[in-house]
């Protein structure tokens, strides 16, 4: 020990000085000096550091590379420097170490010196990335001068300052519009989840189902054991209808409503029910129905939905009992049953009935079950 204290440093004790450029070695020597001046240490802290010539230190640095790489996997000692995993591969490979010359630092024998011994392909230590393919410029677009400029929709003129006339529709809602206003109504409303129904809807779609077909049936069904929301005031009393014949109302192009009737809706599968009513639309539009095809109605649906409406109330027509309002299914944020928060779609549906033969308990406990159908049963308009 004795003979070696002269090589023994203090803790804290410059030992080595990097930098990057030779102008920072001058500024390292002073702060090691400074620092090595703090200490006070006797005879070890006033020894100096010899100090190397930036110019030899960076020659010399490559020779002391390639020495320390070039170094035998064996040291002095005897002892094999190698890595856990250039082991383990060795001992799986059957590679004999001691014959092996390590490519990594101080001559360290490295995963790669034993696979080559092996006679096999280096593992790749980093990931591969292969190169992007250059994009391809988008051919320029012909000018326009060459394309057809399309026509552009002139828009049908009002004219203004003038009367028009009703049409024949309009005559009839203005009547009905006026009728409505000697009825006494109440209105009810209901918010209802729709995922279920929304589910449905996607699996038959294909298959020429409606959304306004599913509507129409979840009502009919419904109103099976509502008949009085499906009944009708006459001065004689309540009138109990004999079917289900459930209206939707359609806006007509150049103004005016018609509500083709669904009859007996009860009692079509949702497949008939979805062709019906196409064929209704088409032959509204095209102004061929007949009397009792718009005329029959017991119960009226009224959908804004597809406008983005999330609710509004609906008129009474003559002769019916309620009037069911309809608006959009939007995501919304609600309470769960196990007191967390979670996005469900509903929608809000508001229904209008003639306060002389329906009460407030019946409107709201045939939205009940209309909800319920709706929200976990839906399967069964499929039936």
């Amino acid at each position: 020990m004795l003979q070696n204290l002269s090589r023994c440093r203090w803790f804290g004790e410059a030992i080595a000085l990097l930098a990057e450029t030779e102008a920072d070695i001058a500024a390292a020597q002073q702060q090691a000096a400074a620092k090595a001046g703090a200490m006070g240490g006797g005879s070890a802290s006033s020894e100096a550091a010899p100090v190397v010539p930036a110019a030899t230190a960076i020659a010399a640095a490559p020779a002391a590379t390639a020495t320390q790489n070039g170094a035998s996997g064996n040291n002095r000692s005897g002892r094999v420097m190698i890595s856990p995993r250039a082991r383990k591969l060795a001992k799986e490979l059957k590679v004999d170490l001691a014959a092996l010359q390590g490519s990594g630092p101080h001559g360290r024998i490295v995963a790669q010196d034993v696979e080559l011994a092996a006679g096999q392909a280096p593992t790749p230590t980093g990931p591969m990335t292969t190169p992007l393919p250059m994009p391809v410029p988008a051919p320029m677009p012909a000018p326009a001068a060459t394309a057809p400029t399309p026509a552009v929709p002139v828009p049908v003129a009002v004219p203004l300052g003038q009367v028009v006339p009703f049409n024949t529709l309009q005559q009839a809602v203005v009547r009905n519009m006026n009728a409505s206003l000697a009825v006494p109504t109440f209105h009810v409303g209901y918010t209802i989840t729709t995922d279920a129904l929304d589910a449905l809807y996607k699996q038959i779609k294909s298959k020429g189902v409606t959304m306004t077909g599913l509507l129409a049936k979840a009502v009919a069904v419904t109103l099976q054991n509502h008949p009085l929301v499906n009944a009708g005031y006459t001065d004689q009393g309540v009138q109990y209808r004999s079917g289900i014949n459930v209206a939707v109302a359609v806006a007509m192009e150049g103004g005016g409503l018609i509500t083709p009737v669904l009859q007996n809706a009860d009692q079509q599968d949702i497949y008939s029910l979805s062709r019906t009513w196409r064929d209704l639309v088409e032959r509204s539009r095209s102004k061929q129905l007949k009397p009792e095809e718009y005329s029959s109605g017991t119960f009226t649906l009224s959908n804004l939905g597809m406008f983005g409406v999330d609710r509004f109330d609906a008129i009474l027509p003559p002769g019916q009992g309620s009037i069911l309002a309809i608006g959009a299914s939007r995501p919304t944020v609600v309470a769960t049953a196990d007191g967390l928060m979670g996005v469900k779609r509903q929608m809000q549906v508001n229904i209008t009935c003639d306060h002389r033969i329906i009460y407030g308990a019946d409107a709201a406990a045939f939205l009940k079950d209309l909800a319920d159908v709706i929200e976990n049963n839906p399967q069964s308009l499929t039936l």
